[in-house]
């Protein structure tokens, strides 16, 4: 069972995360709650995958987004927001969120989105990840620095890692590697530590930097 906790000052966008969500059979929403209560809930509770509004009235979602990542077993914490275009996305992904998702994601993919988190996927809405591509790469110019960390990385993780860009979980990972998803979280780990980032997200913005993982189409080319 998935436990996944709701944060939005909005009661009816709890509300109805709460609803989609609890139809499904293996994710349990353990709470819903305003801001204010976010730090205080995920301490009580435990929950697995956190849904964080990036912008609410009392508290700034990037604020409780940094305490959350402190906390000694942090959940995993994705972004929620109504903007595909908000300028928050990068500063939040940079400061270890997993995913980016936009409050109007189709109900019938936020169940399979939160199984992607709990497993270590990457969730990311299409619109999110064409601004945040962009903005990491400056409109297509490799990094040096990023590529001389992802030399570090042997041919298995580099593998590895270009799954993680597709934002596939362990397991699926594993399926497409033939590997243990035991074998995965390890080569997992050993891409965070060389590449030196706390998050696959993180990761996966390297590699594109580094050049490693194919440019987003060009739609002006189509």
């Amino acid at each position: 069972m998935i436990r996944v906790l709701v944060v939005d000052d909005e009661a009816l966008i709890r509300t109805g995360f709460t609803h989609i969500l609890s139809a499904a059979d293996d994710v349990r929403v353990v709470a819903a709650v305003p801001g204010g209560q976010a730090v205080a809930t995920v301490r009580q509770l435990r929950p697995d995958v956190v849904l964080l509004d990036i912008r609410m009235p009392d508290v700034d979602g990037l604020t409780i987004l940094a305490e959350l990542r402190r906390l000694p077993q942090a959940p995993v914490v994705a972004m929620l927001t109504t903007f595909d275009a908000d300028e928050y996305v990068t500063a939040a992904l940079r400061s270890g969120a997993a995913g980016f998702l936009l409050k109007d994601t189709d109900p019938e993919q936020l169940p399979h989105l939160v199984r992607t988190l709990a497993q270590g996927g990457t969730v990311l809405s299409s619109e999110v990840t064409r601004r945040v591509v962009d903005g990491y790469l400056d409109h297509g110019a490799r990094d040096p620095g990023a590529a001389r960390l992802t030399e570090r990385l042997s041919e298995r993780e580099r593998a590895v890692l270009v799954l993680m860009a597709d934002g596939l979980a362990n397991t699926d990972i594993g399926e497409r590697l033939h590997l243990s998803t035991g074998t995965v979280k390890g080569h997992v780990t050993n891409v965070l530590a060389k590449l030196q980032v706390g998050s696959r997200v993180q990761a996966v913005l390297i590699a594109e930097r580094a050049g490693l993982l194919a440019p987003p189409p060009d739609e002006d080319a189509r």
